[in-house]
């Protein structure tokens, strides 16, 4: 499979894998979010973390991306406001690709996550061998439940998660799909 993108941009936004000099910027934007994050995201518990300890993580997935895994990106105004992060996950097997997405608190309601999430399937798509892409979260979080209906993904199916949950989940995910063809017919149409 070829390797995840690791740069997109859209009319708004920039998708780019992270940088270990972006350990403060992505540090700020998850404290001055991390109330609004803590009930959706489990790693929102671990918050705050050591600057170090950032950057390190920004250099696994990094590496793991150089190594030809999963891409984790951060969302990003033409500025350069970090505004909130994303990715392209390999959890559902080599002919699926799985979007996952957060904001800032500041910066939701403003399309933003949309926007990240068909540029995303857009990018998926271009990937051999991808026919679908797939957007999970849990059904009380209706925030992200808009993101996969606006860009007209099927709800699939609930699964109960195995990892440890977040303090807003009720435990039951539901998983949004689109498939190749679906998502070329909806460009066409949109």
């Amino acid at each position: 499979m070829t390797r995840l993108p690791d740069h997109i941009e859209t009319e708004r936004l920039v998708l780019r894998r992270w940088e270990p000099a972006d350990a403060p910027a992505l540090g700020v934007a998850i404290a001055e979010s991390v109330e609004h994050l803590r009930p959706w995201m489990p790693w929102a518990a671990g918050e705050p973390v050591l600057l170090a300890d950032r950057a390190r993580w920004i250099e696994h997935g990094n590496r793991q991306w150089d190594e030809g895994g999963d891409v984790v990106l951060g969302i990003l105004l033409a500025d350069g406001t970090v505004i909130g992060g994303s990715g392209l996950h390999r959890r559902a097997g080599p002919d699926t690709l799985e979007i996952g997405y957060w904001l800032h608190v500041d910066h939701t309601g403003q399309g933003y996550a949309t926007e990240a999430a068909a540029a995303l399937t857009d990018a998926a798509f271009a990937i051999t061998g991808v026919e679908f892409v797939e957007i999970h979260h849990d059904r009380a979080n209706e925030a992200s439940r808009g993101v996969p209906e606006r860009l007209g993904y099927t709800m699939t199916g609930e699964v109960v998660p195995t990892d440890a949950p977040a303090p807003g989940e009720d435990r039951v995910h539901w998983c949004w799909r689109v498939d190749r063809a679906g998502w070329a017919a909806r460009r066409r149409v949109g």
